[in-house]
C-alpha cells in the first residue's frame, strides 16, 4: 500500500505521465497509451523488486531505513521542480508502442522506481512494493491522460506537486529519524 501512494504522489509531475498524455493527444488513441505506459511501469518497477531482492539481504535493519529516507528525500527533491515536458517524437510508431518505449525511456530510474525499490528493501517484500507502485502509477498516469489539458496542469502543477514534495520530505526525515534510533 505504500508504494502505491508513494507512486502515485509521484507519478503526477513525473514525466512518464507527461509524455503518455502527449502521445494520447497526438494519436486520439488514450486506452492504447495507458496500456503501453502501464507496461513499461510493470518492466521498470519488475526492475526494482528484483535489485530489491538483491539488495535487502545485504542490509541491516537500520540501513534499510536509511535507503528509504534516501529514496523520500530524493521524491522530495524531485518534486521541488517541475518536469520538463518530453520532446515531440516522429510519430512512427503506434500509440501503444509509443507509450511502451516512452514510458521505458522516461521512467527507468525514476522517482516512483526508486521509491519501489527502497519500499521492498524495508519491507522485504520486492513484488509487492513493485505490484503497488505499477498499480499507482498508472492511475497517476490514466488521470493525466484522461485529463483535459487544464486539469493536467493543475495536477503536474506546483499546487500539487509542492506540497507532495513536502510530504515526501516528512517522511524522509521521519525514516531517517528511524534509521538512527531517534525516534
Amino acid at each position: 500500500m505504500a508504494a502505491l501512494v508513494a507512486a502515485l504522489a509521484a507519478q503526477l509531475s513525473d514525466r512518464v505521465g507527461l509524455g503518455a498524455a502527449a502521445i494520447a493527444g497526438r494519436t486520439g488513441r488514450a486506452g492504447a497509451v495507458i496500456l503501453g505506459t502501464a507496461l513499461a511501469l510493470a518492466i521498470a518497477n519488475a526492475l526494482a523488486a528484483g535489485a530489491a531482492a538483491v539488495i535487502a539481504p545485504l542490509l541491516t535493519p537500520n540501513a534499510r531505513a536509511l535507503f528509504l529516507a534516501l529514496a523520500l528525500g530524493s521524491a522530495a527533491l524531485g518534486g521541488i521542480g517541475a518536469a520538463k515536458p518530453p520532446r515531440e517524437g516522429g510519430g512512427r510508431l503506434g500509440p501503444f508502442t509509443a507509450a511502451l518505449v516512452s514510458g521505458l525511456a522516461l521512467g527507468l530510474g525514476d522517482r516512483s522506481q526508486f521509491l519501489a525499490g527502497a519500499i521492498g528493501v524495508r519491507s522485504g517484500a520486492g513484488i509487492f512494493a513493485a505490484t503497488g507502485a505499477t498499480i499507482g502509477g498508472t492511475v497517476a498516469v490514466a488521470a493525466l491522460v484522461l485529463a483535459e489539458p487544464g486539469l493536467r496542469r493543475v495536477l503536474a502543477g506546483p499546487m500539487v506537486r509542492l506540497p507532495l514534495a513536502a510530504l515526501f520530505a516528512l517522511a524522509a526525515i521521519a525514516a531517517a529519524l528511524s534509521a538512527f534510533r531517534l525516534i
